[in-house]
């Protein structure tokens, strides 16, 4: 099965769904990887704040496909931020991977109360885009009003913002910004209940139980986390699931099969209840600028 791909805005054609690996423990990141390549994914989506890059490279090498046929995105973390910083980030980054180019290098979040080192950061990514160490860059947790702040202070518009996006919280003033700039949304928590972003609503109800999802993947003979990765695809979005369980990879991967209706469509966006799952980006962190990255 070949994964249906989405071009980005500077050519870059990328796979619309991929592995996420957001709170896989290192020691089972690489089977997971490996795994999800053999199934068929050729997108992984990791991060410097994971801490789980080295495996992914090892799973990426497990697996035996060629570098070509791979999509490695990673993000740079806010205490990596600055333009000499970024551009160190790539270093560790692409050194903990095992590669010398990365598919796609992006900003983790905003850093609201110091903005001037976002604006810095993207600007290492933008010679990093220059020079040909990246092929694509962008960014992730970026509200309507940072990605303005952002496209004053710089000159690549992003090829993607990856955001909080599921059923239950679809962000649509997000969308239509990506969408006026042609910057490509990706949803992080794609099936949002799965993995709970620690810290925040851990009492809230799974998506997974919603019951008008229940009944659409019960008329199409699928599970409610094919549906929605299924919604994701069919309005043009990009889908990072995050598994290590080898039956959910699989069943995650399979949802080319299917097709929901306009009305299934519209029924799954008025789920929305407009609550966040994760953190708000606009709520300042300074503790989040004390974790360091290592180097190796």
């Amino acid at each position: 099965m070949n994964v249906p791909t989405l071009t980005l805005n500077n050519g870059v054609t990328m796979p619309a769904l991929g592995l996420g690996v957001f709170q896989s423990p290192p020691e089972e990141t690489a089977a997971a990887v490996a795994e999800a390549l053999a199934i068929g994914y050729r997108l992984i989506d990791t991060a410097a704040a994971y801490h789980n890059e080295r495996e992914v490279g090892e799973g990426i090498r497990r697996a035996g496909v060629g570098r070509d046929q791979v999509f490695i995105e990673t993000k740079v973390w806010v205490s990596d931020y600055g333009y000499d910083e970024t551009l160190h980030a790539f270093d560790k980054a692409t050194s903990k991977l095992g590669v010398e180019q990365l598919d796609l290098l992006i900003l983790h979040q905003p850093a609201t109360d110091r903005f001037e080192k976002t604006i810095a950061a993207y600007q290492g990514l933008e010679t990093l885009l220059r020079d040909g160490k990246v092929r694509a860059i962008g960014v992730s947790n970026f509200m309507p009003h940072h990605l303005a702040e952002l496209l004053d202070g710089t000159q690549v518009v992003p090829a993607v913002n990856q955001v909080e996006l599921h059923p239950y919280f679809t962000q649509p003033a997000v969308q239509a910004a990506n969408a006026e700039h042609g910057v490509l949304t990706q949803a992080w928590s794609p099936i949002g209940g799965i993995t709970f972003y620690p810290g925040w609503g851990e009492d809230r109800r799974s998506v997974m139980q919603d019951p008008t999802l229940r009944q659409i993947a019960g008329e199409h003979a699928k599970t409610a986390a094919q549906v929605m990765l299924r919604w994701h695809l069919q309005q043009g979005r990009s889908a990072i699931p995050k598994s290590t369980n080898p039956r959910r990879i699989a069943e995650n991967f399979d949802v080319f099969g299917f097709t929901l209706t306009d009305d299934e469509l519209a029924r799954i966006d008025a789920l929305d209840t407009g609550v966040r799952s994760g953190p708000d980006p606009d709520v300042p962190r300074p503790d989040r600028f004390a974790m360091v990255i290592p180097e190796a």
